[in-house]
């Protein structure tokens, strides 16, 4: 990466720095802060390490059953409860940042998710897995807001600012695509709960080094957190989550699918106008004026929904269908893993020549061919033409479409409100991605089961034949889906993000 200026010279992202934003850093008088590089790569260090968590325990999901006796349903709350608790809390995480110091919340979010790592590596029952996913996905949404605004903040606007962010996205999504291959090789090496025990001591070391070296910034206003506001919205998606969960086992009209619904969007709804009454909202409704903040979160939202189900249904169809060994799962979506790097690298050159806008278009469209294509799946699954090219061009567009996203959607944030823009970008793909999976997945089981399959979405390669087909016809109708989805997104972009992009993405990107 191109050498950044010091985060001493980084001047404040908007132009008549508000009064109530201060930075304050705990050095020695005298001694020189930190290079921008150094504040990049810790807070880099921990989004790295929060998505991976999204994504390692998908080859460990059949070892995780056998050992502590899952259930098909139960596998997928391994992801979702994760999910779920990660974008639930997300903005309470980006306010507490904003309000009480981004250090302060990326240590404290850091610390909980490493506890929570270790006690989820010890579980010795399903339910202990889930409750310690669950904070893991708290300590996420506390850590991950302030990565952003760590990043945004120490590097100036321009070319320099546009790097750092890719450099930021890049990291994120490498953690999701990584999470595979780092979760084959801990499985077929040591154990299943190695995929959360290595989180211990990589945690432990990127907190030691952010005590040192992270510089102290907040907005200066004191005004108490919303918790009404957070228990609202969490237990809302939560709950919706759960009720398409349900319809797995239940089907669409049944009261155990219809009653959790109801009351998920009865407690979003009733979110919504508590933020439109209270004094200091979790989520200002008031941002969702700007077009750009809007139509960026609603892009992300959709593509999320769609992308994130990806690595889930590869790493089954790898290994229940073809047979791959958690290893071989992990080293198939390598070249996945590369794309979205590159992908996630190259958007800033192409956001000066082509504007923010036209190149989240051209990387949903690249990512839905890839899902086309993915969705002609067989049960003999030639890798070259059935996993490694699809799965390239899924993440080459996933990466393209993250980085203009999210510049757009911070670009025109106020030091007050940055972190919460930033939980805001993160909440809206996490939760739009766990609740396309609960979809994705019950569309998946559906199709298996009307298939002739037994063994349930996460079934065994050793079910029979039979089964193996009704696996596959169930993979290939969710990436079918997730096609469509993208496509939708396409149409959402071109007709909602701002036209006059490139003038974000020339601030943005130089």
């Amino acid at each position: 990466m191109t050498t950044m200026p010091r985060a001493a010279d980084a001047p404040s992202p908007s132009p008549s720095p508000s009064p109530s934003s201060r930075i304050s850093r705990p050095f020695r008088p005298g001694s020189p802060p930190p290079a921008a590089w150094l504040v990049v790569a810790l807070a880099c260090a921990g989004q790295f390490l929060v998505v991976l968590d999204v994504s390692v325990v998908n080859v460990a999901l059949p070892s995780m059953r056998a050992d502590l006796g899952m259930s098909a349903s139960g596998l997928q709350w391994v992801v979702n409860a994760y999910a779920i608790a990660f974008a639930g809390f997300m903005l309470l995480g980006g306010r507490a940042g904003d309000l009480y110091g981004r250090k302060r919340m990326f240590l404290v979010g850091l610390a909980l998710f490493t506890l929570a790592s270790l006690c989820g590596g010890l579980a010795q029952d399903g339910w202990q897995l889930l409750l310690a996913r669950a904070v893991q996905g708290l300590g996420a949404a506390v850590l991950a807001p302030s990565t952003l605004t760590i990043v945004t903040s120490a590097v100036s606007e321009g070319a320099a600012r546009a790097r750092a962010i890719a450099t930021w996205t890049a990291v994120g999504a490498g953690g999701g695509a990584a999470g595979g291959l780092v979760g084959g090789v801990l499985v077929d090496t040591l154990s299943w709960r190695w995929v959360l025990l290595i989180n211990v001591p990589v945690g432990a070391v990127v907190l030691l080094s952010s005590l040192r070296w992270l510089p102290e910034s907040r907005a200066g206003d004191r005004r108490r957190l919303d918790l009404p506001g957070a228990v609202l919205v969490t237990a809302g998606l939560g709950v919706l989550a759960y009720g398409i969960s349900q319809t797995e086992a239940e089907g669409w009209t049944a009261a155990a699918t219809l009653l959790p619904l109801a009351a998920g969007l009865a407690l979003i709804a009733l979110f919504l106008v508590v933020e439109a009454r209270t004094a200091a909202p979790l989520m200002p409704l008031g941002l969702f004026r700007a077009r750009a903040v809007s139509s960026a979160n609603a892009a992300m939202f959709v593509n999320g929904s769609a992308m994130f189900s990806m690595w889930f249904f590869m790493t089954l169809y790898a290994q229940n269908v073809l047979g791959y060994t958690p290893l071989e799962a992990g080293l198939a979506l390598v070249p996945s893993s590369l794309a979205v790097l590159i992908g996630s690298k190259s958007a800033p050159r192409f956001m000066p020549a082509l504007g923010a806008r036209n190149v989240a278009v051209l990387g949903t469209v690249i990512a839905a061919l890839g899902f086309g294509w993915q969705s002609q799946m067989t049960v003999r699954g030639d890798y070259l033409t059935e996993i490694m090219f699809p799965g390239i061009l899924m993440m080459l567009g996933a990466g393209l479409t993250a980085t203009p996203l999210a510049a757009l959607a911070t670009s025109g944030a106020a030091p007050g409100e940055a972190g919460l823009v930033s939980g805001l970008i993160n909440t809206s793909r996490t939760m739009g991605g766990s609740l396309g999976l609960a979809v994705m997945s019950t569309i998946a089981a559906a199709r298996t089961a009307s298939a002739g399959g037994t063994a349930g979405m996460a079934g065994t390669a050793g079910s029979g034949r039979g089964t193996a087909e009704a696996l596959t016809e169930g993979y290939a109708l969710a990436f079918r889906t997730g096609a469509g989805v993208l496509l939708g997104a396409v149409v959402l972009m071109v007709v909602w993000l701002p036209w006059p992009s490139r003038g974000v993405s020339t601030s943005a990107a130089g």
